[in-house]
């Protein structure tokens, strides 16, 4: 298995336009080798950048996939969860709203599950995990107390240290490689929760078509549904003004546009930007659960829980999720589940 990568090289290292393609068992004994920490620090450097320049195909990207879900300790609840797989490297300079949206959809009663790492290549940014830490909530936990924490609030949290070790280890090469590598594609893709539901982001509507024959393609992996969108900062958040989004339904590919003006709304970019993002993310989430801001951060969060409701096939349309929204934000239920959230952890 040592020389798996250094083999391999004489296939997709070759160059851009020149570079093979890996079948599937090829890529997945590639990534057993990585996990286990067989390739020399040259040759793992090597075959991430060679994978980066050739464009990996979903066949590839399945594999990978599959060979890191295969290892890591995915804990169903019995719940059936959306699964927001937001990019782990995080957000720099916009409010991470992912935190207050999850919970309010949970309000309305869609359980909504997010995972995260720990300031992860190349962004290093805040995640999910940083949001709630702020919040008081327990975040470094079993996969069983993940899964135990969505059952009994409709919210759960899966910590990528936790549910999978072993791509935690990378974090080091990963952060020598100095740009980004399909790590950070399919470490997404793993649905610690089992969930049959994937909410996502994408940059370019190419790579969202390719994530979801991701799926097709993948032999641990089957949802039903999956959302993308073109999420702030790459996140799973909606953008401000025009976002382009994604649907797969059970493999059935569509794409189409939405505008926030269409739901009354009117806000950019700038409007959501913060200095300290996990502290105000944090602060910004409490106080629009509370009922205390009508603001564009309050925009954005409905906005973003709706989409999860949506997503989740519990409304037919936006719009019809949109108004549930409203309404556990008006009466304190989505503040109550922060609560239970909050308190269910540290148990």
């Amino acid at each position: 298995m040592a020389d798996v990568l250094h083999d391999l090289m004489g296939n997709v290292g070759t160059g851009p336009k020149s570079a093979g393609d890996m079948g599937y068992d090829e890529a997945r004994h590639a990534t057993q080798a990585i996990l286990e920490g067989e390739p020399p620090e040259t040759t793992l450097g090597a075959f991430l950048l060679a994978n980066r320049w050739k464009t990996n195909t979903s066949e590839e990207l399945a594999a990978f996939t599959d060979e890191i879900t295969s290892r890591a300790e995915r804990v169903e609840p019995d719940v059936d969860p959306i699964d927001c797989g937001a990019n782990y490297d995080g957000k720099t300079e916009t409010a991470l709203l992912g935190v207050a949206a999850g919970v309010t959809a949970a309000a309305v009663g869609t359980p909504v599950v997010a995972h995260s790492g720990d300031r992860v290549p190349m962004s290093m940014g805040c995640a999910y995990r940083h949001v709630l830490d702020e919040l008081g909530v327990r975040t470094e936990i079993t996969p069983k107390e993940s899964a135990e924490l969505l059952d009994e609030t409709g919210f759960g949290f899966y910590y990528r240290p936790s549910f999978s070790p072993e791509v935690a280890a990378l974090h080091d090469r990963r952060h020598e490689m100095g740009v980004r590598t399909f790590i950070n594609t399919v470490e997404t893709l793993v649905n610690p929760a089992g969930a049959d539901v994937h909410l996502g982001s994408f940059y370019h509507l190419a790579f969202a078509k390719r994530v979801c024959d991701t799926f097709t393609e993948s032999r641990l992996q089957d949802p039903d549904r999956v959302v993308m969108f073109q999420g702030l900062e790459g996140y799973d958040e909606i953008r401000p003004e025009y976002t382009k989004v994604a649907e797969w339904n059970q493999g059935e590919f569509d794409d189409y546009e939405i505008e926030t003006a269409d739901y009354g709304m009117d806000f950019d970019r700038d409007a959501l930007t913060v200095g300290d993002v996990p502290r105000d993310s944090a602060r910004v989430t409490e106080e629009v659960l509370a009922g205390e801001r009508d603001d564009e951060f309050a925009d954005a969060v409905a906005l973003n829980a709706a989409f999860r409701v949506y997503a989740r096939g519990d409304t037919e349309t936006v719009d019809e999720a949109l108004n549930d929204v409203r309404e556990v934000l008006r009466d304190g239920k989505a503040a109550e589940v922060l609560g239970s959230v909050r308190e269910v952890s540290q148990t």
